[in-house]
């Protein structure tokens, strides 16, 4: 949990809930005592986390589909990340309940919003299927629920740009026109080189990347010097100001595209 005093109370953000990680360490160590028994932490503390900081909005807990060995286990992941969308809405409807009696909407609104579903899957039919699956449970929680303003596109980090099957590029042409009217997305880690082309699509809202820090571990192992803070943030810097130029708009182009490190 975030200490009592920290920066990270000051700072606005976008919280995800390290799908990824955990599943790595789910298939290095073994059950774990959380969320499906492979996140180390509770859905409970996860939501609580997300009420305590100045988050911008917050992802639901999702199972990644990088490291799936087959199909089965990837529509095991679509369905489980469903299933945890269905839970976490539970838990928040419930907590928005407490606090709306000593509190007004619009302070419930702020303290706990509903958080950012997400799609996971390998192929576009993989990520349809996921988008429909969404749907059903959001429009469950109707009138409760708005339609979702944001919408995670998860497992599509060191993705192939170009690939017919599952590439970036026909991944985002499947959805193009299929979300919900209204609905952008938030695309989890994508290549720099994307960004280019994924300037190009109004409904993507914002992007992530931990491809500089990734580049600085390299470097600072290949250099044989530490990886200090300063290496770090100057690695940010660059990454940052690279990906900032293939996303600069061009003159009378009015594409924005958000980016978060």
């Amino acid at each position: 949990m975030v200490p009592e005093a920290s920066d990270l109370y000051e700072v606005p953000c976008a919280l995800d809930s390290a799908g990824f990680v955990a599943i790595s360490q789910f298939q290095a160590k073994g059950k774990q005592p959380g969320i499906a028994g492979i996140y180390p932490w509770f859905l409970e503390a996860y939501v609580e986390l997300a009420g305590l900081l100045p988050r911008d909005w917050w992802a639901q807990p999702d199972l990644c589909t990088e490291s799936a060995g087959s199909q089965e286990e990837i529509d095991f992941r679509i369905d489980a990340t469903a299933t945890l969308l269905e839970a976490t809405l539970r838990v928040v409807y419930a907590w928005q309940n407490e606090l709306a009696k000593t509190c007004s909407i619009e302070t419930v609104a702020q303290m706990l919003p509903p958080p950012v579903p997400v799609l996971q899957g390998r192929r576009p039919s993989d990520y349809l299927r996921s988008l429909d699956l969404l749907m059903q449970i959001w429009e469950r929680w109707e009138p409760w629920l708005a339609p979702p303003k944001l919408i995670g596109i998860g497992s599509v980090c060191r993705r192939d740009l170009h690939d017919h099957e599952d590439g970036l590029y026909a991944i985002l042409q499947s959805l193009d026109g299929a979300l919900p009217a209204g609905s952008k997305c938030h695309l989890f880690g994508v290549k720099g080189a994307a960004l280019g082309e994924v300037k190009k699509l109004a409904w993507v809202a914002s992007t992530d990347s931990q491809a500089w820090d990734f580049s600085a571990r390299q470097k600072a192992l290949k250099g044989g010097h530490s990886n200090s803070y300063l290496h770090r943030t100057t690695e940010m810097t660059r990454w940052m100001s690279s990906a900032l130029s293939r996303i600069t708009p061009s003159v009378g182009s009015q594409m924005t595209l958000a980016l978060h490190a």
